[in-house]
């Protein structure tokens, strides 16, 4: 090449890098900035959320170079922002419609953060998407339908994010997805068939929704499958026999996916690389020679059949099973709930085999094991708890002995029939690490072997009669174990010091367990901040209770209720979740509240002590608390305004103690209130119209024995859910509001509140006792906790000054079970649909004005247990019925009219006409009704006497009419 025409081509090509370069630099684009409007977009997408963990630090207008910033990933040519990747930052607040701006983004992952709102429609603008993941935020609404514009996306993953709707058909566009996850959401309506056009789908989990219809078969066509998953659903009809198209399948789960069936398990077959099958709650009650379909498949790991009516099964194998020399490759099968007895045993054995390391046979009617499962040395949990057949433990263990006992680290078998001891047999259990026998009905001594195993770190043995328990120097180089439940267990009377030997505890149970002593002071110095749960409740402890300051970990348990400390309360750790301390003989003030700082207390139980002084006002960092229980004391004075601060309060329970002053106007705060329980102390004033407005989801409402005065606001009626209303004992005035029959829960069956709450949860367990009424019940206090509330729903307003008459309304709330208005100035008649109301057992009218009838459609009443009508103004006669018959004559007095079997006042006429009221007929005033009657039957036959004679004096003086008459041809 000539030397001229190469020097021109390369100032050339120098101008052109030095034009290039000038134009990046003018849009922002060069090494040490990144694009101005992008970064822009960026910024703004920042100032729509809380950083709490200042993963953003960098996003300033200072910081040029957005490339550099966390989370963000550049172009290294171009420049522009490619990847958003925000994962687990701590985010807070709404999605902005900024990154619209981001148009060269493919990679978005802004999963595990507290996003709120919507989706943004305009996420369907970023076309060059590949990667979106939304998963685990609190997002609301539908799939916006410009998601159908992202044709290029191949991962999309919405998984917990809240949201509702149907799913999209614009998802019908991304034929090149190949993940799908929108589980755990709140999708309804039917499985689009369009999913089985998304032939590249190797991922596609919908499980977790609301989804129904039936299951379409064109997943069938889906046969790049990997993993599908269609649980948790309420989906009907057969599983598609095309699902054994998907030849790729390696992982299945249809576990409750609804009330769908099974014919046969052969289109399971073609499924060769299937690893995990999970089919719980599909009833396989006509799927016969089931066990051969399992066994023909060669890389199954993961069998889950619970509650699919397997003992239903006519033949679970076919006669060549028998012989056949398929070996099973399953390592974790679970059968639990089938009703299964020991004839299981014969198709259960093929498969088991040495590869088998978690079985699962808890919920049948098993009388034992066989020994062939003491012969799986890869074993190392079984499940066998809620057994309904009795076992003899002591040949559980030796049916168990071969290398089972040496490789088994779990053995959970609680609420079962076992019998017998502990026996030495135990000790050939080396492995064992986890060991629950709770709930049973093992007697007599412990095995000393038990406390000698090596590695044995939890042991359950509460709920048991066993006794026996070992001396501080046996246990002294016992270190290893770090939970222990021994309630019920007989371990006192006096104080088992033998615990403080077991230094790695971090979990003791010995609640009633017959204890009758001082605590050693050494024994709360023991575990130091280790202590996660301790429960001493229900024995009859005494002493003084030490500084708890510093021995328990974070989010700790502690219950010393039911005994017999006393002494002030000290100072108690910060890190406590749950503090029972209830029925004890703990006195002075609770000013120890004021250093519980880190705000961790969900469960606080003080009640049924001789505690005295105001509640401090330092209540601000509760922010967790969810029940404060503190009736049954001498508190008084009134309530802080730092009470307001606990926002996520649900019970709220003061009864009887001295508190005073207006209802106290910082529970308005408390919006998640469900329980407020004020009853027996001294607040006065009206009742403020805000409680309607404000707490909304009560469900209890408890103000009986104060002061209140005024009327009974109408606000009260938005209170839907309430199902306890008791303002008995007060100074309300004026008529009782028709609305009350807006009660919708006193209307309508069930109470979603208490009955979706999680049983296994620790705190809502101890929630279930700590929150509870005491309500007038057949003339006297009874107590009712959370766990018998769900179907109480009543009504007292007795002891006041209402009066008018009781509005008609109130008889629509069909659901009633206790209605008191005792003890008012009520006048009129008692509505006649009353005995609409058939679910009262309890109805108290007694002490009032009212007049008239009992309305004879009381006698359909036929639960009412306790009625009490008396001290009024009624008359008339006591319906028929052998429920308002049974009822003594107290249940009546006081009512100069009435009448009836019950009372000595026989109701007039009753033995001369010997005619019976007919039950249901409308009744006058008793005596009335007789005469009426008689008058009756008088009329009648002087009707019969003068049409006879009139008839009979015609033919004897009209002679032809008389022919006529008697003429017979």
């Amino acid at each position: 090449m000539h030397p001229c025409v190469f020097l021109i081509f390369s100032l050339l090509l120098f101008c052109l890098e030095t034009t290039t370069a000038n134009q990046l630099a003018a849009v922002g684009g060069g090494d040490d900035k990144c694009f101005e409007k992008e970064k822009n977009a960026l910024l703004h997408f920042k100032s729509l959320l809380q950083d709490p963990s200042d993963h953003l630090s960098m996003w300033t207008s200072e910081q040029d170079n957005c490339c550099q910033w966390s989370g963000v990933t550049c172009n290294n040519q171009t420049g522009h922002v490619t990847e958003l990747d925000l994962m687990s930052f701590g985010l807070v607040g709404e999605i902005s419609h900024a990154l619209v701006n981001l148009t060269y983004l493919n990679y978005l992952d802004l999963s595990e953060n507290s996003f709120h709102g919507t989706i943004p429609r305009s996420i369907g603008s970023l076309t060059q998407l590949r990667y979106l993941r939304l998963s685990y935020n609190s997002l609301y609404g539908t799939i916006p339908r410009s998601i159908g514009s992202l044709t290029e996306l191949k991962y999309l993953d919405l998984m917990s994010c809240g949201l509702v709707g149907e799913i999209s058909h614009s998802l019908v566009n991304l034929t090149y997805l190949n993940h799908l996850n929108l589980y755990s959401n709140s999708f309804h309506g039917t499985i689009p068939t369009f999913i089985g056009s998304l032939t590249r789908l190797r991922y596609l989990d919908l499980g977790g929704n609301n989804l129904n219809g039936t299951i379409p078969r064109s997943i069938g066509s889906l046969t790049e499958l990997i993993e599908l998953d269609l649980s948790f659903n309420s989906l009907y009809g057969t599983i598609p026999p095309e699902f054994g198209n998907l030849t790729n399948l390696q992982y299945l789960y249809l576990s409750y996916v609804g009330m769908c069936r099974l014919e046969n398990l052969e289109w399971l077959s073609p499924l060769s690389h299937l690893e995990v099958l999970e089919m719980d709650g599909i009833s396989l009650a006509k799927t016969n020679h089931w066990v051969d379909v399992i066994l023909s498949l060669p890389k199954l790991s993961r069998l889950s059949l619970s509650g699919c009516e397997l003992s239903q099964v006519m033949y679970p194998y076919s006669s060549s099973f028998l012989n056949s020399s398929s070996s099973s490759s399953i390592e974790f099968l679970y059968l639990g709930n089938n009703s299964l007895t020991s004839s299981m045993y014969r198709w259960l054995f093929p498969l088991t085999s040495n590869k088998l390391c978690r079985l699962d046979l808890s919920g049948n009617m098993l009388d034992g094991i066989p020994k062939y499962l003491g012969n799986l040395c890869s074993l190392k949990y079984l499940y066998f708890f809620n057994t309904s057949a009795a076992v003899k433990f002591p040949d559980f263990l030796n049916n168990l002995s071969g290398c089972t006992s040496l490789s088994l680290q779990r053995l959970s078998a609680s609420g079962s029939q076992f019998t017998g001891s502990l026996p030495d047999d135990i000790q050939k259990f080396t492995s064992l690490t986890h060991l629950s026998l709770s709930e049973n009905q093992l007697k007599g001594t412990i095995s000393k072997k038990l406390w000698e195993l090596p590695n044995l770190k939890y042991l359950d043995l509460s709920e048991n009669s066993l006794h026996g328990f070992p001396s501080s120097d046996y246990m002294s180089n016992r270190s290893h174990i770090e939970s222990i439940r021994l309630s019920s267990c007989k371990l006192g009377p006096l104080f088992p010091k033998w615990i403080q030997n077991l230094k790695n505890l971090t979990s003791i149970d010995i609640a009633n367990s017959s204890i009758s002593d001082t605590i050693p002071l050494e024994f709360w110095d023991t575990w130091p901040s280790q202590l996660t749960f301790l429960n001493l409740s229900f024995n009859k402890i005494s002493g003084k209770v030490p500084d708890l300051s510093s021995n328990f970990d974070n989010k700790s348990v502690i219950d010393l209720s039911s005994n017999r400390f006393d002494g002030p309360i000290t100072n108690v750790s910060s890190t406590v979740a749950l503090l029972n301390l209830s029925r004890n003989k703990f006195s002075g003030g609770i000013s120890f509240l004021c250093k519980v700082f880190h705000g961790f207390l969900v469960i606080l139980d003080l009640s049924h002590n001789f505690l005295s002084g105001q509640l401090p006002d330092c209540l601000w960092h509760f922010k967790e608390l969810q029940v404060l229980n503190l009736e049954h004391n001498n508190l008084s004075g009134r309530l802080p305004a730092s009470l307001g601060s606990m926002i996520k309060l649900e019970a709220l329970d003061l009864y009887k103690n001295d508190f005073s002053e207006e209802f106290p106007l910082s529970v308005k705060n408390c919006t998640s209130l469900k329980s407020l329980n004020l009853g027996a102390n001294k607040f006065s004033g009206n009742l403020p119209v805000w409680i309607g407005e404000s707490l909304s989801g009560l469900y209890v409402l408890m103000l009986r024995s104060n002061n209140f005065s005024g009327s009974i606001p109408l606000q009260l009626c938005q209170l839907a859910s309430l199902q306890i209303l008791d303002l008995s004992v007060n100074h309300f005035h004026g008529r009782i509001p028709s609305c009350l029959s807006n009660l919708t829960i006193m209307v309508q069956q069930g109470f979603s509140q208490l009955q979706n709450l999680d049983p296994d949860d620790i705190l809502i367990r101890y929630s279930y006792n700590v929150d509870h009424v005491m309500i007038q019940w057949q003339g006297t206090e009874r107590e009712f906790i959370r766990s018998n509330m769900k179907l109480l729903r009543s009504i007292d307003l007795s002891s006041n000054n209402l009066t008018g008459e009781i509005p008609y309304q109130i008889t629509n709330l069909d659901e009633l079970i206790a209605l008191n208005l005792s003890k008012n100035a009520l006048l009129g008649k008692i509505p006649w649909k009353m005995g609409q109301m058939k679910n009262l057992l309890i109805l108290d009218l007694s002490r009032n004005k009212f007049s008239g009838e009992i309305p004879s459609s009381m006698s359909q009443m036929t639960l009412l247990s306790y009625l009490d009508v008396s001290c009024n103004n009624l008359s008339g006669r006591i319906p028929s019925s052998t429920q308002l018959q049974t009822f003594g004559p107290s249940r009546y007095e006081g009512n100069l009219g009435l009448c009836g079997p019950s009372l000595t006042e026989q109701c007039h006429g009753n033995e001369e006409s010997g005619i019976q009221l007919i039950n249901g007929e409308s009744e006058g005033d008793g005596e009335g009704v007789d005469e009426l009657d008689v008058w009756f039957y008088i009329g009648g036959a002087i009707g019969f006497i003068v049409g006879f004679w009139i008839a009979c004096g015609a033919l004897l003086l009209n002679r032809r009419g008389r022919y006529a008459f008697f003429y017979v041809s």
